[in-house]
């Protein structure tokens, strides 16, 4: 049996370095036409800004911020093999370092799902990577949204676009009814009206009656992950609170990783293996901040089949922490693991 069914992650996440330089410009080299794109000015203080092909081009929302969608000539269009790119000051003004993550979702704005008791009014999705994009109108009342992954998912995150509300989402290694949000440092909570403690299947996604994820005649985004060996791993961890940190085996070289402590506040934590100084001289930037990247943390070390934690902080290392990891290609002419660092 393959190792993985995915023998080229890269077709399907890749991570893009650019330097701005004030002018609309093709960001090319990703390798796919992506459907979600999530940029940062890594050099200074700015937002993270979250653009996807079911919204429309130079539609924002920002991960750090609770505000409604915005515009901007940040992302004005995806090609095959890129995206086009504005004069937005904040992706790319003269001189701006920064970086933009990449998924490949249907190839588009997608198309309406009718497996819930809401419908989409679009949704893209890649069931051969785990990823989708679901855009909805809340109703009000407790009820269920298809993600048209195929799967359960294993990771999601729901942000009113229409409305100024708080990301909300959930994750696997969470109890059911319990809530985690991109746009805060706080604590995993429960909350039963935002997500029910009814567990996802592989179709839908149950919705309670709160404002925060299904208010009355307000649109929502869904972003949803699933699991897939070899490429993707949702899961968690218990740190040591040692330099010589907690391992986390994932079964491939993590190409991104998000980490989040779990039981009290504490900021997200966002690394990938293109930005300088991936291993024990972290370049960390944060979901949840609009910092500039922090170029002299010693955060994690990536490894072939898994990443190490190097520090002895309470972000990333002391306590119980939830990670979402996606790899890149390793795998060999027979679809096995590659065992070299």
């Amino acid at each position: 049996m393959a190792y993985s069914t995915i023998s080229k992650p890269s077709l399907h996440f890749n991570t893009k370095l650019y330097t701005g330089n004030a002018s609309s410009r093709t960001i090319s080299g990703i390798g796919f036409q992506p459907d979600f794109t999530w940029t940062k000015n890594r050099g200074n203080d700015d937002n993270n800004y979250l653009f996807d092909a079911v919204r429309g081009t130079t539609k924002y929302l920002i991960s750090d911020s609770t505000a409604v969608e915005g515009t901007t000539s940040g992302i004005t269009g995806w090609n095959a093999d890129g995206y086009t790119l504005g004069s937005s000051a904040g992706l790319n003004a003269n001189g701006v370092t920064a970086c933009s993550w990449n998924w490949k979702a249907g190839g588009g704005a997608g198309s309406a799902n009718t497996d819930g008791s809401i419908n989409t009014t679009s949704t893209s999705v890649n069931t051969t990577a785990g990823f989708s994009i679901s855009k909805y109108t809340g109703t009000g009342s407790a009820g269920t949204i298809g993600h048209g992954l195929g799967v359960k998912p294993d990771f999601w995150q729901v942000k009113a676009t229409s409305e100024t509300r708080a990301w909300y989402g959930w994750h696997k290694d969470l109890a059911l009814g319990d809530v985690i949000n991109f746009s805060s440092s706080g604590a995993k909570s429960t909350d039963t009206s935002l997500f029910t403690n009814t567990a996802p299947t592989t179709s839908v996604i149950n919705l309670g009656n709160s404002v925060g994820t299904n208010n009355n005649g307000i649109t929502f985004v869904c972003y949803a992950f699933a699991e897939k060996k070899g490429y993707s791993k949702f899961g968690s961890y218990t740190g040591n609170g040692n330099a010589d940190g907690t391992f986390i085996y994932t079964g491939f070289k993590p190409a991104f990783v998000i980490v989040k402590i779990a039981e009290h506040a504490g900021n997200w934590q966002l690394f990938d293996n293109k930005r300088v100084g991936y291993n024990q001289d972290n370049h960390v930037l944060r979901p949840n901040l609009n910092n500039a990247e922090c170029t002299s943390c010693v955060e994690i070390d990536i490894l072939s089949n898994g990443f190490k934690l190097r520090n002895t902080d309470g972000d990333g290392n002391n306590g119980n922490y939830i990670y979402m990891s996606i790899g890149q290609s390793l795998v060999g002419s027979n679809n096995v693991p590659c065992t070299a660092r």
